[in-house]
């Protein structure tokens, strides 16, 4: 895991990144060894600063409108080991060390459906019970 940056560094990241107009950014998770795409979610500036100061990925919950730390309900969680900030500034990519599962349908990534043939399928099985991480 990725030691707590300074304020100084942490203040350098958020001017480089552009916010939307709703103050969000993309950001996609990336397992840090196997470069499996975990998943996407939006950042708040306030998401990446506590991203940056404690080493353990936050979110911004668009349905909660709240900060959503990563496995703060189901116990899955993700830990930092880079936050990088793409060429424009407007999509983020968080390298983690996964613990657990990362969807919140019980699969280790959230890419599990795609066409085959002509038909889209589930191409992942559930690992976890959502109903065993969340009650």
């Amino acid at each position: 895991m990725t030691s707590a940056y300074s304020a100084e560094a942490i203040e350098q990241a958020l001017a480089a990144i552009a916010f939307d107009a709703a103050g969000l950014v993309p950001c996609i998770a990336q397992q840090h060894d196997s470069g499996e795409v975990l998943m996407m979610a939006w950042m708040t500036r306030e998401a990446v600063a506590e991203t940056l100061r404690t080493g353990r990925v936050c979110y911004w919950s668009r349905s909660r409108q709240a900060l959503w730390r990563k496995g703060e309900t189901s116990g899955h969680l993700q830990k930092l080991i880079d936050l990088r900030i793409d060429c424009d500034g407007d999509t983020l990519l968080v390298l983690v060390d996964q613990t657990g599962v990362a969807c919140h349908t019980g699969r280790h990534n959230c890419f599990f459906r795609a066409l085959r043939g002509e038909k889209l399928s589930e191409i992942a099985p559930v690992l976890v019970d959502p109903k065993q991480m969340y009650g």
